[in-house]
């Protein structure tokens, strides 16, 4: 007689081992990141549970969160157990995470420090597999006014509309400016093409009476200021 595979089916999981009934007792809180990925994908395949086989998916990434959300669908069905429906879930929950954190660092709007610059850019800039370029434009309180992308796909001082940005700054009443990219090569090292562009900007800027205060490098946990090492 042929043995009935065992099923991994979150229902069918011992009382301490489902992430459901865990959450709906004990709190979201209580959950690990493989266990909340478990509730969404419901089962695992014929040799692991959902839970077991989110852990290894979180270990292929060092159990980072944030490199998991890198992971493209196709990736993400490479795992035994995970198809097109169960990437796709994971896929759309770990990009509402993103927006979700980015709609709380959007209420810190004024600028006190690099790092509260690094709080609002990175959600936008810290993930991406390009670079872009970016302007906040400041008031006299420090406030952003608004955020701008300047460009995508590379840094050049070609690349740098300087007439737009001034444009732009004089009709939103700014009186400073934040320069801001991302290096996705993870190094915070500023390239010369980086400081060029800088000067560029810094200088146009001075005969309209703004200032720039600063040019952050953002990498997805660090970030370089160029007003910190004194190299503005």
């Amino acid at each position: 007689m042929t043995k009935k595979p065992t099923s991994f089916s979150i229902k069918n999981w011992s009382q301490d081992d489902q992430p459901r009934e865990k959450l709906r007792d004990k709190g979201k809180t209580a959950l690990s990141d493989a266990e909340l990925i478990a509730i969404l994908i419901g089962s695992g395949n014929r040799e692991e549970s959902a839970v077991a086989l989110c852990k290894r998916i979180f270990a292929s990434v060092d159990n980072n969160l944030n490199a998991l959300g890198k992971l493209s669908i196709a990736q993400l069905m490479d795992f035994k157990g995970i198809g097109e429906a169960k990437a796709i879930a994971i896929t759309a929950a770990l990009e509402l995470g993103r927006r979700r954190r980015l709609e709380d660092v959007l209420q810190l709007d004024k600028v006190t420090s690099s790092r509260s610059v690094f709080d609002i850019m990175q959600p936008i800039l810290g993930d991406l597999p390009h670079e872009e370029f970016w302007i906040l434009y400041l008031n006299n309180s420090n406030k952003v006014i608004q955020k701008n992308q300047l460009s995508k796909g590379g840094i050049t001082g070609t690349l740098v509309d300087v007439r737009l940005v001034l444009k732009n700054a004089l009709e939103v009443g700014a009186t400073a400016l934040i320069l801001c990219h991302n290096h996705p090569s993870e190094t915070l090292k500023p390239s010369e093409s980086d400081k060029n562009v800088t000067q560029k900007l810094k200088v146009a800027a001075q005969s309209l009476d703004l200032k720039v205060l600063d040019h952050l490098i953002i990498t997805e946990k660090a970030y370089f200021s160029f007003a910190d090492e004194n190299v503005l």
